[in-house]
Protein backbone atom coordinates (compact mmCIF):
# COMPACT_ATOMS: atom_id res chain seq x y z
CA UNK A 1 0.00 0.00 0.00
CA UNK A 2 1.13 3.57 -0.77
CA UNK A 3 1.77 6.15 1.85
CA UNK A 4 -0.67 8.89 0.34
CA UNK A 5 -3.71 8.10 -1.59
CA UNK A 6 -3.96 11.60 -3.55
CA UNK A 7 -0.58 13.42 -4.55
CA UNK A 8 -0.09 16.62 -6.57
CA UNK A 9 2.90 18.13 -8.16
CA UNK A 10 3.37 20.91 -10.97
CA UNK A 11 5.57 22.48 -13.08
CA UNK A 12 5.70 24.14 -16.14
CA UNK A 13 7.40 21.25 -17.92
CA UNK A 14 8.50 23.28 -21.06
CA UNK A 15 10.86 21.51 -23.44
CA UNK A 16 10.02 18.56 -21.16
CA UNK A 17 13.00 15.86 -20.27
CA UNK A 18 14.31 13.75 -18.00
CA UNK A 19 14.10 15.91 -14.97
CA UNK A 20 10.92 15.91 -15.08
CA UNK A 21 10.00 12.70 -15.77
CA UNK A 22 12.09 11.75 -12.46
CA UNK A 23 10.07 14.36 -10.35
CA UNK A 24 6.77 12.46 -11.96
CA UNK A 25 8.07 8.75 -11.23
CA UNK A 26 9.21 9.40 -7.90
CA UNK A 27 6.12 11.21 -7.05
CA UNK A 28 4.10 8.26 -8.41
CA UNK A 29 5.81 6.05 -5.78
CA UNK A 30 4.31 7.35 -2.95
CA UNK A 31 0.44 8.03 -3.88
CA UNK A 32 -2.17 5.90 -5.66
CA UNK A 33 -3.32 8.77 -7.90
CA UNK A 34 -0.98 11.68 -8.84
CA UNK A 35 -2.42 14.46 -9.99
CA UNK A 36 0.03 16.70 -11.99
CA UNK A 37 -0.50 20.16 -13.25
CA UNK A 38 0.97 22.51 -15.70
CA UNK A 39 1.07 25.75 -15.11
CA UNK A 40 -0.24 27.98 -18.07
CA UNK A 41 1.28 30.03 -20.24
CA UNK A 42 -0.13 33.53 -18.23
CA UNK A 43 1.32 31.93 -14.87
CA UNK A 44 5.04 30.84 -16.22
CA UNK A 45 5.15 34.67 -18.10
CA UNK A 46 4.39 36.08 -14.12
CA UNK A 47 7.97 34.73 -13.19
CA UNK A 48 9.77 33.57 -16.10
CA UNK A 49 10.04 34.02 -19.97
CA UNK A 50 7.07 33.01 -22.21
CA UNK A 51 6.94 29.30 -22.72
CA UNK A 52 8.08 27.63 -25.84
CA UNK A 53 5.74 24.95 -25.79
CA UNK A 54 2.13 25.71 -25.26
CA UNK A 55 -0.25 24.93 -22.14
CA UNK A 56 -2.29 22.52 -23.41
CA UNK A 57 0.61 20.53 -25.25
CA UNK A 58 2.43 20.58 -22.16
CA UNK A 59 -0.57 19.04 -20.55
CA UNK A 60 -1.27 16.47 -23.29
CA UNK A 61 2.64 15.71 -23.15
CA UNK A 62 2.62 15.17 -18.67
CA UNK A 63 -0.88 13.09 -19.85
CA UNK A 64 0.52 10.25 -22.04
CA UNK A 65 2.94 9.60 -19.13
CA UNK A 66 2.10 6.37 -17.63
CA UNK A 67 2.43 7.89 -13.67
CA UNK A 68 0.16 10.66 -14.26
CA UNK A 69 -3.53 9.63 -13.28
CA UNK A 70 -4.73 13.30 -13.89
CA UNK A 71 -3.24 16.32 -15.95
CA UNK A 72 -4.81 19.78 -15.66
CA UNK A 73 -3.58 23.37 -16.41
CA UNK A 74 -2.68 25.58 -13.28
CA UNK A 75 -4.05 29.31 -13.64
CA UNK A 76 -2.57 30.43 -10.23
CA UNK A 77 0.20 28.86 -8.03
CA UNK A 78 -1.40 29.31 -4.57
CA UNK A 79 -0.90 25.93 -3.23
CA UNK A 80 -3.84 26.11 -0.44
CA UNK A 81 -5.80 27.03 -3.51
CA UNK A 82 -4.64 24.10 -5.69
CA UNK A 83 -5.46 22.00 -2.67
CA UNK A 84 -9.14 23.38 -2.40
CA UNK A 85 -9.54 22.27 -6.00
CA UNK A 86 -8.00 18.63 -5.90
CA UNK A 87 -7.91 17.83 -2.17
CA UNK A 88 -4.39 15.97 -1.99
CA UNK A 89 -2.90 14.59 0.78
CA UNK A 90 0.70 15.16 -0.41
CA UNK A 91 2.63 17.83 -2.80
CA UNK A 92 5.85 16.93 -4.42
CA UNK A 93 8.62 19.37 -4.90
CA UNK A 94 12.18 19.35 -6.35
CA UNK A 95 14.85 19.98 -3.27
CA UNK A 96 16.17 22.94 -4.77
CA UNK A 97 12.92 24.53 -3.35
CA UNK A 98 13.23 23.67 -0.16
CA UNK A 99 14.23 26.35 2.44
CA UNK A 100 13.00 29.10 0.09
CA UNK A 101 10.76 31.75 1.31
CA UNK A 102 7.63 31.10 -0.99
CA UNK A 103 7.73 27.11 -0.15
CA UNK A 104 7.96 27.76 3.75
CA UNK A 105 5.08 29.70 3.58
CA UNK A 106 3.08 26.67 1.42
CA UNK A 107 4.51 24.42 3.75
CA UNK A 108 2.99 26.45 6.74
CA UNK A 109 -0.33 26.63 4.90
CA UNK A 110 -0.87 23.33 3.73
CA UNK A 111 0.05 21.85 7.02
CA UNK A 112 -2.55 23.80 8.52
CA UNK A 113 -4.93 21.48 6.70
CA UNK A 114 -2.75 18.14 7.44
CA UNK A 115 -0.64 17.91 3.48
CA UNK A 116 2.48 17.06 3.95
CA UNK A 117 5.21 18.21 1.69
CA UNK A 118 7.88 15.95 -0.27
CA UNK A 119 11.11 17.33 -1.75
CA UNK A 120 12.07 14.91 -4.30
CA UNK A 121 15.58 14.87 -5.36
CA UNK A 122 16.11 17.57 -8.47
CA UNK A 123 18.24 16.21 -11.37
CA UNK A 124 21.04 18.37 -10.97
CA UNK A 125 22.20 17.41 -14.69
CA UNK A 126 19.35 19.11 -16.78
CA UNK A 127 16.86 22.20 -16.93
CA UNK A 128 15.04 23.75 -18.86
CA UNK A 129 17.21 26.94 -18.48
CA UNK A 130 20.47 24.93 -19.32
CA UNK A 131 18.65 23.05 -22.51
CA UNK A 132 17.22 26.63 -23.68
CA UNK A 133 21.06 28.40 -23.34
CA UNK A 134 22.61 25.03 -25.25
CA UNK A 135 20.14 26.08 -27.85
CA UNK A 136 21.06 29.77 -28.25
CA UNK A 137 24.44 28.96 -27.87
CA UNK A 138 24.04 26.62 -30.77
CA UNK A 139 25.25 23.80 -28.80
CA UNK A 140 23.65 20.00 -29.92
Amino acid sequence: MKKYKVGYTDGTYDLFHVGHLNIIETAKQYCEYLIVAVHGDEVVKERKSAPVIGEEDRRRIVAAIKDVDQAEITRFRDKKKLWELYHFDVIFIGDDYKGTTWWNQFEKELNEVGVDVVYLPYTQSISTTKIRQRIMDGEG
